[in-house]
């Protein structure tokens, strides 16, 4: 049985509900006659961001196109569980296989089941998650973290990354909720999510050290691997290096570039610890990337004010504003996914030998 999804409310202040419509309808706008959402008109499609789109669509009423682009991923997925990173059309543009964007797929289904009750599509594609998640654990290493890619010749990379780590973290647990409810023996991958959970909460350094982007600050908190208390040092900690008062959160710690996927994303962690108000106040900023059409400007350097890279719009970015603008009004059946308390998590469990 499905429940179509209506209209998001918008935000007082920030965007309206007529906005949010209008950005929805220029995302679905984009999206090919196969289902793909590429980045922009003319430009690849990578999974991950893909998702993230058919989420967006999902929660504004879109579910045919929602149902469209998990459909291209069912239609594309390889034997071994996996999709490439990028896609132009029929072609593969990048081979490598990211640990991180294939997770993501179980937590676009989860996202989608709560949002439309839509149980029968969910059964379809659960054949899809559950390929794509023993595919992400078969490359777990001794420590608990996961690789977090494969390159185009195969060859595995010999370390893990915190924010993909911190994603696949959260899409493991959203496929654990998923076969609990389809009635399907998970108990194979709650262990590895456990431990994965203790790693990027309590070994951080057990990652390739990307200290400068801003999602290996707010990531840990937005998977709900940091909760409570560590959750909020962990943003207070970071917030003078990654927040550019008055304009949003930079991309890269080292350049006063701000993009509005992530200013938007710092809005939902800042929901997800129980700080609304802040919350709402950063997710304020993404309007000055808005366009007229209802499109987002990637990023804006400063102090020129100029857009980088040069006029670029976005998928994902649209997307993140209007999942942001989903968890701040608790509008949608699958408005709280990240927020802490909800999504039922394994205990944390240390890695063997760790003493923490």
């Amino acid at each position: 049985m499905s429940v179509e999804t209506t209209s998001l409310g918008g935000v007082e202040g920030v965007i309206t509900a007529g906005q949010i419509a209008e950005s929805a309808s220029w995302l679905a706008a984009l999206q090919s006659p196969d289902g793909a959402i590429p980045w922009f008109i003319g430009g690849h499609c990578d999974p991950w961001n893909h998702v993230e789109a058919a989420m967006a669509l999902t929660v504004t009423g879109h579910v045919d196109a929602a149902r469209a682009a998990y459909r291209w991923l069912a239609q594309r997925q390889l034997a071994n569980g996996a999709w490439f990173n990028y896609y132009r059309g029929a072609d593969v543009v990048d081979a490598r296989l990211d640990t991180n964007v294939v997770a993501y797929v179980a937590t676009g289904m989860y996202h989608y089941l709560l949002a439309t009750g839509d149980v029968d599509f969910v059964a379809q594609m659960w054949p899809h998650v559950r390929a794509a998640m023993n595919f992400v654990f078969s490359w777990r290493m001794g420590d608990g973290t996961v690789r977090w890619s494969l390159d185009a010749a195969g060859r595995a990379e010999a370390y893990g990354l915190l924010t993909g780590s911190s994603s696949i973290y959260h899409a493991a647990c959203c496929a654990l909720a998923l076969g609990e409810r389809l009635g399907d023996d998970v108990e194979a991958w709650r262990e590895p999510t456990a431990v994965l959970g203790h790693c990027v909460a309590r070994h951080p350094g057990a990652f390739a050290p990307k200290n400068e982007f801003a999602m290996d600050w707010y990531y840990p908190v937005l998977s709900g691997a940091l909760t409570g208390p560590a959750g909020e040092r962990r943003l207070d900690d970071g917030w003078e290096r990654h927040v550019m008062e008055g304009f949003g959160v930079r991309c890269v710690s080292t350049s006063d570039w701000v993009t509005a996927a992530e200013t938007a994303e710092c809005a939902i962690a800042l929901d997800a610890v129980g700080r609304p108000s802040l919350a709402l106040d950063v997710f304020a900023l993404t309007a000055r990337h808005r366009r007229a059409d209802g499109a987002y400007w990637t990023g804006v350097a400063y102090p020129q004010s100029c857009t980088f890279p040069h006029e670029e719009v976005t998928s994902y970015t649209v997307a993140a504003v209007i999942l942001a603008a989903d968890a701040l009004t608790s509008s949608s059946g699958a408005a709280d996914l990240f927020r802490h308390g909800v999504l039922a998590r394994p205990p944390e469990r240390p890695e063997v030998g760790c003493s923490r």
